[in-house]
């Protein structure tokens, strides 16, 4: 029997009116009752206005969503609404008023190309279309759920067994998925199932190394774009997430990994991130590792690590310790923890350790009596370089190897310190920082002294007040401070009180130079060996100078101007210290006391100071190769008695006087440019202030004491 839609063309008539054809196998079914006139017919991929889509034609798993079904409909406004976004205006309504809206639910684009045309329809509509397209108007519809609203549909379908064309097998685990879906979120899925391999023809799938739950959890992942990683499921996710080429994923476990670094377990994460090519991860530990070594030397994982990574870490130029003697109390603790087997590694250990920056008390009294370092003849070597470097201070240019360099901590930045000064009334021992990253001023910790006219220079990572003027006597002490602490100690005095001095660091040696003792000018100098905790007279200065300042460029140090008690002075001289004698070189264009003096990219620059007329703004910079001085671009500011330092390419004019008052502005010169331009203020007005520059890792400091003025008058 033919279907209906099939029937032959032609007149037949039904066996009651006895009319010929062919007997029906069965009697057809009553006729429905009549009906009003239908609207023309629509192609059935289209709908109505007012109809919705037969809940008969969508598979049972899509038809819930709502989002799924829209109806076209007009408001009180004659608006069409198109699911959710498409919405003809007043003018649209006129246009399509009396006739019917039709809208087409498209699919995915491939199934559209797919779809045969079919013919336009006929009637109102197309009279619709015609008068839009004579009017140049279009509907444009984008739904931006469809995203969403399809892959909850096909997460639904997975979940009930719906189509559903590939079982992936690990371990005991079936985990039930379609191949599509896996392979457009999955670039190991995607090589898996689109090319000439075995598994793009079969429907189960055995994966190896990889954790069931690990992989249940990143198959539900392609379909909901949602993951949860903690502390429970990390350490599979990542590798799972990194064999099936899922990188966001990946991402969120490093992410997670990096926030919870410490001490205890940043050498695993360490290993774990270069394990599985995690190079931000690898990169981000390794810093932490190094900017905490003396916590990390103290736990399990340090003393379970091969010497390989031992001595990669024990030679780094950018670990981070308060001294020396922290690494070699690390590289001890590491071979003492199994010495049987780590015994013979101590020669290999103690060249990375720098000896000759350990403290001669602590050569003595622990290298020298650590029975696993003087039974080895090579260590011997070492520690006789280490005692002679101390022994010979004057020889250090000379004696400076790998292991006398100083340690510069892995992301540590330049940060200016300020130490004391004076102002109107006032002697300050309050300092103040400046970090250049924030570009924001800190006050720190205040000395134990009050100090005017005081000399600055930083060794190693300590910063060193020395001499200076208290409001009442010209001073001999000298004091220290440590970033790590936020705290100011003693050190060992000088043999001569100083005040208007020059201050200067040189291989690890801190050397004052000139100034006043409340009596006459000094052409004396002497030298502070930190190491040692002694100073030591050097060779005087061939014209005596008070406001002084002193640098240091090419190994040598330079004396610059002051004033000699009948004259502000031009002359310059230096200092060589493995011959230990002061010669003068060329003297500078102006006569200068009190000016600022720093180094910069190979040549010595002074800026400001009093010619004994006027504070000066002008600027000049001389040349060791050319051995003259030439004028650069002057200051915005008259200046003296301030300082000058050299950070990150710029040079810092801090504070001083500008004849009238004291003064907390800052201005900084590049030498690219060749100009001055004002950076933020301190605090405080300084006049006779000391600079110096540390490179710290962690600033500011825990404590922030509050700023003290003194009412001692200058």
């Amino acid at each position: 029997m033919q279907p209906r839609s099939e029937r032959p063309a032609g007149r037949t008539q039904s066996p009651e009116h006895g009319s010929p054809g062919p007997a029906p196998e069965a009697p057809p079914p009553p006729p429905p009752p009549p009906q009003p006139a239908a609207p023309p017919a629509l192609p059935a991929h289209t709908f109505g206005a007012g109809q919705g889509v037969p809940r008969r034609l969508l598979p049972e798993a899509l038809s819930p969503p709502a989002a799924l079904e829209f109806r076209l409909r007009r408001s009180k406004t004659r608006a069409a609404c198109l699911n959710d976004g498409g919405v003809g205006g007043e003018e649209r309504s006129r246009l399509l008023l009396g006739v019917g809206v039709c809208f087409r639910a498209t699919g995915h684009p491939e199934a559209e190309r797919a779809r045969p045309r079919q013919a336009r329809p006929t009637g109102p509509m197309e009279g619709a279309v015609q008068l839009l397209s004579r009017e140049g108007h279009t509907v444009s519809h984008n739904s931006k759920r469809h995203y969403h609203d399809a892959f909850v549909a096909m997460s639904r379908m997975r979940q009930r067994g719906l189509l559903c064309d590939i079982v992936l097998h690990v371990a005991a685990k079936e985990i039930r998925a379609h191949k599509v879906v896996l392979a457009s979120c999955s670039p190991y899925f995607h090589a898996m199932f689109t090319n000439e391999m075995s598994e793009s023809r079969q429907t189960h799938v055995t994966l190896h190394d990889i954790d069931p739950q690990a992989l249940d959890q990143l198959v539900q992942f392609a379909y909901t774009a949602e993951i949860v990683v903690g502390e429970g499921n990390v350490q599979t996710l990542l590798p799972a997430a990194s064999l099936l080429q899922l990188n966001g994923v990946r991402d969120a476990c490093c992410k997670f990994l990096l926030s919870q670094l410490d001490p205890s377990n940043c050498l695993g994460i360490r290993g774990f991130a270069d394990t599985h090519s995690c190079s931000d991860l690898l990169k981000a530990a390794h810093r932490y590792v190094l900017q905490h070594f003396v916590d990390v030397a103290k736990t399990e994982e340090f003393m379970l690590l091969p010497l390989k990574q031992v001595l990669e870490l024990v030679s780094s130029d950018s670990l981070n310790v308060p001294s020396e003697e922290d690494v070699y109390r690390a590289v001890l603790s590491w071979v003492k923890h199994d010495v049987d087997a780590r015994r013979q590694h101590v020669p290999r250990l103690m060249k990375c350790v720098r000896l000759p920056l350990l403290s001669r008390d602590f050569l003595l009294g622990h290298v020298d009596a650590e029975s696993l370092v003087r039974h080895h003849p090579d260590c011997k070597d070492l520690l006789i370089e280490a005692l002679k470097f101390h022994l010979l201070p004057e020889q250090r240019g000379v004696l400076g190897t790998s292991r006398t360099r100083p340690r510069r901590c892995e992301g540590a930045g330049p940060v200016l310190f300020a130490v004391g000064g004076g102002s109107l009334f006032a002697i300050h021992g309050d300092c103040e920082a400046y970090d250049t990253r924030a570009d924001r001023w800190h006050v720190v910790a205040s000395m134990s002294t009050r100090r005017a006219r005081v000399g600055v220079a930083a060794v190693g990572n300590r910063l060193y007040a020395v001499g200076g003027y208290d409001g009442t006597s010209d001073l001999a002490t000298v004091e220290s401070y440590d970033p790590v602490t936020n705290t100011w100690q003693p050190e060992v005095s000088m043999g001569t009180r100083r005040s208007c001095l020059g201050v200067a660091a040189l291989h690890g040696l801190l050397y004052a130079a000139g100034g006043y003792d409340g009596a006459s000018c000094l052409n004396s100098a002497e030298r502070y060996d930190p190491l040692t905790g002694t100073w030591t007279s050097i060779a005087a200065m061939s014209t005596r100078r008070r406001y002084v300042r002193v640098a240091m460029l090419d190994g040598n140090l330079y004396a610059v101007g002051g004033y000699d008690s009948a004259s502000h002075l031009a002359t310059v001289e230096k200092y060589e210290p493995q011959v230990n004698s002061w010669t003068p070189v060329a003297s500078m264009l102006s006569r200068r006391s009190s000016a600022g003096v720093a180094v910069l990219e190979g040549a010595l620059y002074v800026a400001g100071g009093n010619d004994g007329t006027s504070c000066l703004n002008s600027v000049e910079r001389y040349s060791p190769k050319a051995g003259a001085w030439e004028s650069v671009a002057p200051m915005n500011i008259r200046r003296s008695t301030h300082d000058l330092v050299s950070m990150d390419g710029w040079l810092y004019a801090v504070g001083g006087n500008d004849g009238s008052s004291s003064l907390n502005s800052i201005e900084k010169y590049n030498p690219r440019t060749n100009k001055w331009v004002a950076a933020s203020c301190m605090f405080t007005r300084r006049s006779s202030v000391g600079v110096a520059v540390l490179e710290l890792l962690n600033f500011p400091p825990p404590s922030s004491p509050t700023l003290s003025v003194s009412s001692t008058s200058l």
